[in-house]
């Protein structure tokens, strides 16, 4: 009603258009303007052709909610996790929305701040919406605590740590497998004649982690000594402090490190104790960072493509979302060593004569299998 009393219709051009607007407009039915939306398939294709060109000429945006409702296909996805600024969670990301944008699907981000119980159970209620779907990014304990407290109702898919044995089996999970990853970089360092390897750790999400697990199993299998690990953070001040500790220790000459992160600040702390890398010590990195082939020297690092796995986590919640027909979420993605400059032989001994290397061999890069222990078949 307008300042004369008088009753002013609005106009189609002053609101969102509606669907029975696209129904009116179409010459069809609003039940086949929805069979078009949710894309059923008991509509001809001319027809189905006409309403989409008759949507996108008035704007029309489906209503999420009440598509759900119907029973409509899901239409966005949020995805949890506890960190958008480390690497691997970022390229992740990335992988995802590339993936969910092609689908034409809309992405959310909802960030769980802390490990406290009653904070990640209010994220994840947060983050569960009528006609959505979750991806929840599981490296650490936030994040696994956030996958257990997913209602199982919900339709999600998970990016997580490697799992131990066979934890992942029939789980909605996607991992790079930490353990080869590490075994393979272990035994490259082997090979190049280092009697053996210190390994500087990042956080891990599962009582046992995969990849210290590798590290493990290839000194193990070359019958050579086994260094104490030592724990760290995720920043190279961690990588720096640790290396600090271990640069006056000659016997010290390589170093697998968590991250290319505490690679960084590992290198640092050589430098200024006056070992030279890799002329004193090699030094091997995990994910394989953009800036790590422009250090000096070029750091030499397990390449983890975060971004596929993001994209195949993608997939697999879509091939959840649509049995039928069934859409194979395709190969997980593999690790790959790439060899720079920061790993060399170790330095011949004042005598003169070379080492005997372990017995180890270096294998090639292979499968996946990572993970937290799932509690969503426990609810």
């Amino acid at each position: 009603m307008d300042v004369t009393g008088h009753t002013r219709e609005t106009s189609p051009a002053t609101r969102q258009a509606s669907i029975r607007d696209v129904a009116a407009a179409a010459g069809v039915s609003y039940q086949t303007v929805s069979r078009v939306i949710n894309g059923h398939p008991s509509v001809r294709e001319t027809t189905r052709e006409h309403v989409r060109r008759v949507i996108d000429q008035l704007g029309f945006r489906p209503n999420r909610a009440a598509r759900a409702l119907a029973g409509g296909p899901v239409q966005s996805v949020t995805v949890l996790t506890p960190n958008t600024t480390l690497y691997g969670y970022t390229a992740a990301l990335r992988g995802i929305e590339e993936a969910a944008r092609s689908a034409g699907l809309a992405v959310g981000v909802r960030v769980v701040e802390s490990a406290n119980p009653a904070e990640v159970t209010d994220a994840v209620t947060r983050a569960v919406e009528p006609g959505g779907a979750l991806i929840v990014i599981a490296y650490d304990v936030p994040g696994t605590m956030a996958l257990a407290a997913v209602p199982p109702t919900v339709p999600m898919a998970a990016l997580v740590e490697t799992p131990a044995e066979d934890e992942g089996e029939g789980q909605p999970w996607i991992w790079v497998d930490d353990r080869k990853a590490a075994l393979d970089a272990t035994r490259y360092l082997l090979g190049l004649g280092h009697q053996t390897v210190h390994y500087l750790g990042i956080p891990s999400s599962t009582h046992t982690s995969q990849r210290k697990a590798g590290w493990l199993a290839a000194l193990t299998d070359a019958g050579t000594r086994v260094p104490e690990p030592v724990q760290c953070g995720w920043t190279p001040q961690s990588g720096y402090e640790a290396a600090r500790a271990l640069a006056s220790d000659p016997a010290v000459t390589a170093l697998l490190c968590g991250n290319d992160d505490l690679a960084v600040g590992a290198m640092r702390a050589l430098r200024e104790a006056g070992r030279d890398v890799p002329g004193q010590v090699s030094v091997v990195g995990f994910d394989d960072v953009p800036a790590a082939a422009f250090l000096t020297p070029a750091l030499t690092t397990v390449r983890l493509d975060y971004a596929e796995a993001g994209r195949s986590c993608f997939a697999l919640l879509q091939a959840l979302l649509t049995p039928h027909p069934p859409i194979s979420p395709g190969p997980r993605p593999q690790p790959e060593l790439i060899i720079r400059e920061s790993a060399a032989p170790p330095p011949i001994p004042s005598g003169g004569t070379v080492p005997p290397r372990p017995t180890g061999t270096v294998r090639a890069a292979a499968p996946p299998a990572r993970s937290p222990l799932d509690a969503r078949q426990e609810k």
